[in-house]
């Protein structure tokens, strides 16, 4: 199952407060298009078929295809200076 760091928990929990759904999480979904990876949303609650990963406080929805594939995954974060986030997935060691 993917898994957090904590830059990764504080970064979610950042992005979430600006949602007034408890049950708001980061949505990770295939992108569209095959070759541009992956879509990171805000969403209000997890989707049908949703893997959702909580931790400490954050929340992370992953869809069925990327669930599979994020398995042995860890997702990072980093906040700059003006509050944007990037997000970067490495694998699990």
């Amino acid at each position: 199952m993917l898994t957090l760091t904590e830059n990764a928990r504080t970064a979610v929990k950042h992005l979430t407060e600006r949602i007034p759904a408890d049950s708001a999480g980061l949505r990770i979904a295939q992108a569209t298009a095959p070759d541009e990876g992956y879509a990171v949303t805000l969403a209000d609650a997890p989707e049908e078929g949703d893997t959702v990963v909580e931790d400490a406080g954050a929340r992370v929805f992953v869809d069925a295809v990327s669930t599979v594939q994020l398995d042995d995954r860890v997702l990072d974060a980093q906040i700059d200076e003006n509050g944007g986030v990037g997000f970067a997935l490495a694998q699990r060691r």
